[in-house]
């Protein structure tokens, strides 16, 4: 009855292809509506922060003169838009717009004794329009928060007091400088609000500003802090939905800052009310802006190209040149990096985008996606339960039912498990199903196995044959590269199911993550290395018992070391942040000025030649297969190129073929390489041993 059930089982593989095949065919079909959303969108804006500037033309002799000529030389640049926060007294006071004093500086500077019980903050407004035009929202702010303001002047001046010390009062936010906006729209530029969330929540207010935002066409909002603008007075007074209604009202969307490590409180619930109207941006910090102008093209050009960036945020600050004796800033570089001949501007255009407001992704979703994600859900199951069979045939049914009652629970009750879930089962089962029957048919294509007692029908197969002789070279060559795109095209497979599985706006934004990434990197590489081992005839199941009791030498320690060394150096270049080395990254920006698509290197360098090389040397010497362990990491890596759901899914594929394409070059002259060394090897060493 046991064989019975087996052979029932295996028999069963065939349905498990056909329900693969069809699966796939349904979640390309979510996969094109994806490519659809992803070509909606092709529109880059560059951004400077304004206060930046302000902070840089502070330390200058004339910094009116100095930011109108900055400006001007930005917008030649390619910059269309300036970043404006929201306005402090002392980003007004560096703006030249007012002067500030505590009450001991004000005591002595109208020659006056400063009053015992009083810590005050006095302004000084420089001019009348400065005056008409900032002290209605500053009297506003600080009248919301609680604080008495009354009338002051000195020699003429119009000023005010504000009854709070003046290192509180310079830290309240109001209105972004009115004057400033105005100067700003005259000159050209896009105004691109960054809001804070410090104070307490006025929908009046607000609503008072995103009607004035209006006015002057502003189409976006960044978010300053750790929190989005309403979230935290939200459970009191449900602000993040009437802000929500405002920014709809008024057509303005939002952005979303790339590699923040937490995401703002109540962004995610702002974008799903917006109808996720959210672009990704790029910030290049302070000290990026001094990089190396072409680095920093590189960048962008990436960023907009590879990751679906459509704001560029560009930073600069002061700093003090003790070998020049003088205030520095990255100014000149950034204008470098952008207007050279092959600056980021041209870099961005050569790649089909078109500069000005960046614009959210128009998301396609079909009226049968649903119906096609059912089917691509059947035929995940179906790759994860086949690729159980070649390892417990006895499973196959049970874990084909059990996945599928699985997955309809989970997909009731928590449907972002479910889908990350099943994804990465699937990412994990077709490379290792790939490398299993890549090794299937080496063992029976190549020699037989010393040991008659083998655990495999395959197995069985290859040590029944009478009369067996070693394959040309030639032979060898061929079946090694028929098996390579084999291999590559069941690894493959995985790929319309992740992208189906995990179709939704919010993995493209980065508002959710694929989960398991390192798994990925690892669980196939530990089940390849099972398979060599205990499946292939010196280590059956029957002896698992003799490698458990083998007795542990000081090489087997030293080996275990390295290895270990060498995989933990493999998991940390994993994910998004993984490092790289300065030669890696100049490596990096050679393949993308030459190819305009960066292929893998542990793909093309290291694990695809390698499977090329162990597939030949395995049909000859057996032991070689044990390189297949290696070579899995350029399969897995293929289909985990496809898991970065913001990068596009157009240069995933290429990426994909290209590193495969330059890893079979490298393979065939590797395979070359060792016909040589081996002929000269046979002919040399009979003289080296005499």
């Amino acid at each position: 009855m046991q064989q019975k059930w087996q052979r029932w089982n295996i028999s069963f593989r065939k349905w498990l292809w056909i329900m693969v095949i069809v699966g796939l065919v349904a979640a390309l079909a979510v996969a094109y509506d994806r490519l659809q959303t992803e070509r909606s969108s092709k529109t880059v804006e560059i951004v400077f922060d304004y206060r930046d500037l302000v902070d840089v033309a502070s330390y200058r002799a004339k910094p009116q003169d100095y930011i109108a000529e900055q400006l001007d030389r930005l917008k030649g640049a390619g910059v269309q838009s300036m970043a404006v926060s929201e306005s402090t007294l002392d980003d007004l006071r560096k703006a030249r717009r007012i002067m500030i004093w505590g009450s001991t500086e004000a005591a002595a500077l109208t020659e006056g004794v400063v009053q015992e019980n009083e810590n005050y903050t006095y302004v000084l407004f420089t001019s009348g329009d400065n005056y008409k035009a900032l002290e209605p929202s500053i009297r506003q702010t600080f009248s919301d928060t609680g604080i008495a303001t009354r009338n002051w002047s000195f020699r003429g001046q119009q000023g005010l007091i504000i009854e709070t010390p003046l290192e509180e009062a310079t830290l309240k936010p109001m209105q972004p400088d009115p004057l400033t906006i105005d100067m700003l729209h005259a000159k050209g530029f896009n105004i691109v609000p960054r809001l804070l969330d410090s104070l307490t929540y006025n929908q009046e207010s607000v609503a008072k500003l995103l009607q004035y935002y209006e006015s002057v066409n502003v189409t976006r909002i960044i978010f300053e802090g750790d929190s989005v603008k309403g979230f935290s007075d939200n459970e009191r007074l449900n602000s993040l939905n009437a802000f929500s209604d405002l920014l709809k009202e008024h057509g303005m969307g939002i952005a979303v800052i790339e590699n923040l490590k937490s995401q703002q409180k109540g962004f995610n619930k702002l974008a799903y009310n917006l109808d996720y109207n959210v672009a990704r941006l790029y910030s290049l910090s302070e000290t990026d802006s001094g990089l190396d102008p072409v680095v920093i093209a590189d960048r962008f050009a990436l960023a907009t190209k590879d990751r679906n960036i459509r704001m560029l945020y560009l930073n600069t600050a002061p700093s003090r040149d003790l070998t020049k004796a003088k205030i520095t800033d990255t100014l000149d570089n950034l204008i470098t990096s952008l207007s050279d001949s092959n600056g980021a501007v041209q870099k961005i255009q050569d790649n089909g985008f078109t500069l000005g407001q960046a614009t959210a992704a128009e998301v396609v979703d079909s009226p049968y996606q649903r119906y096609f994600k059912l089917i691509a859900v059947i035929g995940a199951v179906a790759l994860v339960a086949l690729m159980i069979s070649y390892f417990i045939p006895w499973l196959t049914l049970p874990a084909l039912v059990l996945g599928l009652v699985g997955s309809a629970g989970l997909l009731v009750l928590k449907p972002v498990l479910f889908e990350q879930a099943l994804a990465l089962a699937a990412a994990i089962s077709a490379p290792t199903l790939g490398m299993v029957l890549a090794i299937r048919k080496i063992n029976v294509l190549g020699p037989p196995l010393r040991n008659g007692n083998i655990g495999t029908a395959n197995a069985k197969k290859s040590n029944a044959r009478i009369g067996y002789t070693v394959m040309s070279p030639q032979r060898r060559f061929a079946h090694s590269l028929v098996l390579y795109v084999k291999t590559a095209l069941i690894s493959l497979s995985a790929v319309p199911f992740v992208v189906a599985l995990l179709n939704n706006v919010t993995y493209s934004l980065v508002l959710e993550q694929f989960r398991g990434v390192s798994l990925l990197h690892i669980a196939p590489i530990g089940l390849v290395a099972l398979y060599v081992l205990l499946y292939r005839g010196e280590f059956t199941f029957n002896k698992t018992g003799n490698l458990l009791r083998m007795p542990v030498t000081v090489a087997m320690v030293i080996l275990a070391g390295v290895l270990g060394v060498l995989g933990l150096y493999y998991i940390s270049r994993t994910g998004n942040s993984g490092s790289v080395s300065s030669l890696e990254m100049s490596f990096r920006t050679f393949l993308e000025n030459t190819v305009h698509v960066r292929p893998r290197n542990k793909e093309f360098l290291l694990a695809h030649p390698l499977f090329i090389l162990g597939a030949f040397l395995a049909l000859k010497y057996r032991n070689a297969a044990f390189l297949m362990i290696v070579a899995v990491i350029g399969q897995l890596s293929m289909v985990d190129t496809f898991a970065h759901i913001h990068s596009p899914l157009l240069i995933s594929l290429v990426r994909g073929l290209l590193g495969l394409g330059l890893g079979a070059i490298i393979g065939i002259v590797a395979v070359l390489a060792w016909q040589i060394a081996e002929r000269c090897w046979k002919r040399w060493s009979p003289l080296l041993k005499r």
